[in-house]
């Protein structure tokens, strides 16, 4: 759940006896993708969450039939600044902006990456966009992490916004990734249906858990096997925070060049080898059908290339 879907509707949870002890921050925190924790204990110390409509305090610790509630403030005034940082803009209009996004670059700011985002340059090229998602987030609607290429679409207006969100919701935009992995795939194609959740022992990662976690499902397609990689199109049918590195560790092929869920082994290269290579949806406000693609980027088409000679 993004920060759009939440503010200003009350939402509100009940405490279960496996939720025993959890304190309430870290919770609320596994609730929502791209919402931070210092963002859920700043919401916290102003009131905006109650339990059995008290307030408490971070540390609070989630008893059985706790009723917790949230209210999330309304979006504030934009304070990031602008930067002038050339973009690779696909389409473009009055109410969204579609980029293919370079890996390495971050896609909105947040503590250690200030300037030098996508939203950094995208307020330099658009001069206004969408407010939904706060002062760090303003016209995002979905991410790519910051070592993975490809298409992104950013919206400029707020109805723009809420009609992208809820396409998302709905699981109706279309997103096709490419990735080199590791191994051999016993199966040309199939599915992975497996839920995510973050990893208690590091709260920066993810993993496959039927604990605190949301459903995930990743189709993938083998287009090209090689002794020891594989060239893979996979299409997301949900969005979680990682999905594709998470999934693909999951079933024992990791992607080259991850340096989270990967392994420094064989080929490398300078972050993960993933593409977002297709993007459709509605658009939100004219009813058209769109549809974007970008090519495989020069430093993963070098991958295989060294692949395919060895």
């Amino acid at each position: 759940m993004l920060y759009d879907d939440i503010y200003e509707n009350e939402l509100i949870w009940k405490g279960t006896p496996d939720l025993d002890g959890i304190r309430i921050d870290k919770f609320l925190t596994d609730q929502f993708d791209g919402i931070s924790r210092t963002q859920i204990q700043q919401w916290i110390k102003e009131g905006h969450v109650s339990v059995n409509n008290s307030s408490i305090k971070a540390n609070y610790k989630i008893q059985d039939e706790d009723e917790i509630k949230l209210l999330a403030p309304a979006p504030t005034e934009l304070e990031i600044t602008a930067e002038s940082i050339p973009l690779n803009v696909v389409y473009e209009d009055k109410h969204l902006i579609v980029v293919n996004k370079p890996r390495g670059m971050v896609v909105h700011p947040a503590p250690g990456n200030y300037s030098g985002t996508l939203v950094n340059a995208l307020l330099a090229h658009c001069k206004d966009l969408s407010g939904i998602n706060g002062i760090l987030r303003p016209g995002i609607v979905h991410r790519i992490d910051k070592n993975t290429s490809g298409l992104l679409v950013s919206a400029k207006d707020d109805a723009s916004h809420k009609g992208l969100s809820e396409q998302l919701k709905n699981h109706t935009v279309h997103r096709k990734y490419i990735a080199v992995v590791h191994g051999k795939l016993s199966h040309l194609q199939g599915t992975i249906d497996a839920p995510i959740g973050r990893n208690p022992n590091d709260r920066k990662s993810y993993m496959v858990t039927n604990k605190n976690s949301k459903k995930a499902v990743t189709h993938f397609v083998v287009l090209e096997q090689f002794k020891n990689y594989a060239l893979l199109e996979l299409r997301l049918e949900t969005g979680r925070t990682h999905q594709i590195r998470v999934h693909m560790k999951f079933i024992g092929h990791h992607l080259v060049g991850d340096p989270t869920y990967g392994r420094n082994k064989g080929i490398s290269m300078e972050g993960q080898a993933l593409h977002a290579a297709e993007l459709g949806f509605v658009h939100p406000i004219t009813g058209e059908n769109l549809m974007f693609k970008a090519p495989i980027p020069e430093d993963i088409n070098h991958v295989i290339d060294k692949i395919r000679s060895q």
